[in-house]
């Protein structure tokens, strides 16, 4: 389930956070996780023990770059009132944040998020959710014009049993003459069709979760994170020095519980000579999900007149 709290207020405030919950009670039922970080410019929490111990305890928060620690505190207060034993009777508890800079669009100076917008966020997790230009999405950039939150997934079938992987993204990243939809190189007939000498550098950043119900190890899931990369690259991007890009990835299908009480627990994991299946899904819903995240936002004024267009007024005009 994915909610959102989008915060847009006069001309300064272009933020907001998303929430992603993998399942109830996340602490006492963990998934199977992992991540990998394609370049490390960036400010997310939690990465380390899912690294170490292939676990995700606890929902994964998105906002802008200097509310992490606003959001990290709420994440931890709502962990600590779900449940009651956490350092008290057992161990503390590893809080997800990921981050990108909308300090374009937004006066991300003003530190706009509090504590219950996270909590907001969480509550009104669903299925069925808004993309584009909301939630964490509100202020983001992506290829120079307007990014946010986007999503896309996949169906197939392993031993007869149809699964599914989904992708989300906060996109915030890329440079306008390099925007590539499929195949197509759109940006630079954007920047013809606007008379544009506009020549920024790409100083974004892009977060990438992807959630399955494959039965997998940890080991295979950073696998799959790997593979992000490649869907990205689609769209256009190189990678530059100045984006953090990290990729998080969990099943619902393989569960650690807290309080395991044998020694020695089952795992499924899928048959690496099948994982192909996994790794095309992967980087055709992270391309996907990108171009959705910009098509579906709308375009968007913000802080000392800066703005970002949509996708959508050039598609048309383009194709």
């Amino acid at each position: 389930k994915v909610g959102h709290t989008t915060l847009i207020a006069g001309e300064l405030v272009r933020t907001g956070v998303t929430a992603v919950m993998p399942r109830d009670n996340i602490f006492k039922k963990k998934c199977v996780a992992a991540c990998h970080v394609i370049n490390g410019f960036g400010k997310s929490t939690g990465l380390v023990q899912i690294e170490e111990l292939g676990t995700l305890e606890t929902p994964i928060i998105l906002t802008n770059t200097l509310n992490v620690g606003m959001a990290y505190d709420a994440l931890v207060t709502y962990m600590l009132e779900q449940n009651e034993d956490i350092g008290k009777t057992t161990g503390t508890v590893n809080p997800i944040v990921g981050e990108c800079n909308d300090g374009y669009l937004n006066d991300i100076r003003r530190k706009s998020i509090e504590v219950e917008d996270v909590w907001m966020a969480m509550k009104s997790a669903s299925e069925d959710f808004k993309e584009g230009a909301v939630g964490a999405g509100t202020g983001m950039s992506c290829y120079q014009l307007k990014g946010g939150i986007g999503s896309a997934s996949r169906i197939f079938e392993l031993d007869g049993k149809v699964y599914t992987l989904g992708v989300l993204v906060l996109s915030n990243f890329g440079e306008l003459k390099d925007l590539v939809v499929d195949g197509k190189k759109f940006g630079k007939k954007i920047i013809e069709m606007n008379n544009s000498n506009e020549d920024l550098k790409e100083q974004g950043s892009i977060i990438t979760l992807i959630a399955t119900d494959v039965p997998l190890s940890a080991r295979q899931l950073k696998r799959i994170c790997k593979r992000v990369s490649v869907g990205i690259s689609r769209t256009g991007a190189y990678g530059s020095s100045g984006s953090g890009e990290i990729a998080m990835a969990f099943t619902t299908a393989n569960t650690i519980n807290h309080y395991e009480k044998s020694d020695i627990v089952d795992l499924k994991m899928i048959n690496e000579n099948r994982i192909n299946v996994l790794f095309r899904a992967t980087v055709e819903a992270t391309e996907e999900a990108i171009l959705n995240s910009m098509i579906a936002a709308d375009t968007t004024l913000g802080r000392d007149k800066h703005v970002r267009f949509s996708l959508r007024e050039y598609v048309g005009k383009l194709m």
